[in-house]
């Protein structure tokens, strides 16, 4: 049995091996779905070693499939935003508790104390469905805050205008957190000055506007708010776990979460730092569904360990969670 508390008590390069053969012995046992996805590929845990030994499940799988790895009841069950019309993902939560403390810890890790800032939501078009992971989140962070002036914002652009400025004037730290183009809307009618505030764009357009590469609409938002960095998440419904960039377009992750490039011509293959391929995902808070998910994201690593997003697979549908494309 896997105690939950050693994913987040990650140390090393080491432990976080050690952590990730464990979870992929564990899932290849436990989640028929992965199971079944290995056995195709002749992968057994006896030929499994390396990171980059471990079968990594396409994404899509959470379109039409059932992606669990016990027999606990479902607590939750996020989804994804999508065309009318169109499948979307389903992660069947067993434990929000695994959910939450990895996004706090997070939280922790890259910004500090959530207590210090204000949190001010701007994601109207998550808030107008149900099922999102990121609103389940940013409602949890709004009441840590336990700021009165926290919350979210859905059309009252004026409203957020009002209380964005007098936070920052009085020196407030603030965390203003959107879908990007929601932020677009907010600086195309107001123009702001912030000394204090910390703008954190989620990715996507949602089909409200055109796409724009990450530079073009980072230089909009710098200009709006009057800051010299725009802050990104980089997280999707079928994650338990996010990475973040303090604007300089490079994203780093939790110890417990970690990026592999593969190759786009051959999927087994997983590539040297700095060559770009297709972004496959280890998020070992995962433990309840399948860890080890090759997205339809394109990135590479670079030396540092840092990662960026180059884009997305031509073939893939628009996703909320993805950035643009160069």
């Amino acid at each position: 049995m896997i105690n939950t508390n050693d994913i987040f008590n990650i140390r090393s390069e080491e432990d976080f091996k050690t952590m990730a053969l464990k979870i992929f012995r564990f899932q290849f046992e436990n989640n028929p779905v992965y199971r079944s996805f290995c056995d195709l590929l002749y992968k057994h845990p006896s030929d499994v070693s390396q990171l980059a030994d471990i079968p990594f499940l396409p994404i899509e799988f959470f379109k039409s499939h059932q992606v669990i790895s016990n027999l606990d009841s479902i607590e939750k069950t996020f989804t994804s935003s999508g065309t009318t019309g169109s499948i979307t993902s389903k992660h069947h939560v067993t434990n929000l508790k695994i959910y939450e403390e990895s996004f706090k810890k997070a939280f922790q890790h890259f910004y500090g104390n959530i207590q210090d800032y204000v949190v001010l939501a701007l994601l109207p078009s998550y808030l107008e469905r149900d099922g999102s992971s990121l609103i389940y989140m940013v409602d949890n962070l709004i009441k840590d805050s336990k700021h009165s002036e926290s919350g979210f914002y859905l059309n009252n652009l004026s409203e957020l205008k009002n209380n964005l400025n007098q936070l920052d004037k009085k020196g407030q730290k603030v965390l203003l957190i959107g879908v990007s183009f929601a932020l677009l809307d907010l600086v195309e009618t107001h123009q702001f000055h912030l000394k204090n505030t910390i703008v954190m764009e989620t990715g996507g357009m949602k089909g409200r506007r055109k796409e724009l590469i990450r530079n073009e609409l980072h230089d909009l938002l710098k200009k709006g708010f009057g800051i010299e960095t725009i802050h990104s998440e980089y997280g999707m419904t079928e994650l338990l776990s996010q990475s973040y960039s303090n604007g300089k377009g490079t994203f780093d992750c939790p110890a417990w979460m970690k990026i592999l490039i593969r190759d786009t011509e051959d999927a087994l293959t997983i590539l040297p730092l700095q060559k770009t391929g297709g972004m496959n995902v280890i998020d070992l808070a995962n433990i309840n569904s399948c860890s080890f998910i090759a997205t339809q994201d394109l990135g590479k690593i670079n030396s540092d360990g840092t990662f960026e997003i180059i884009g997305r697979f031509d073939t893939s549908d628009i996703r909320g969670c993805n950035l643009m494309i160069l």
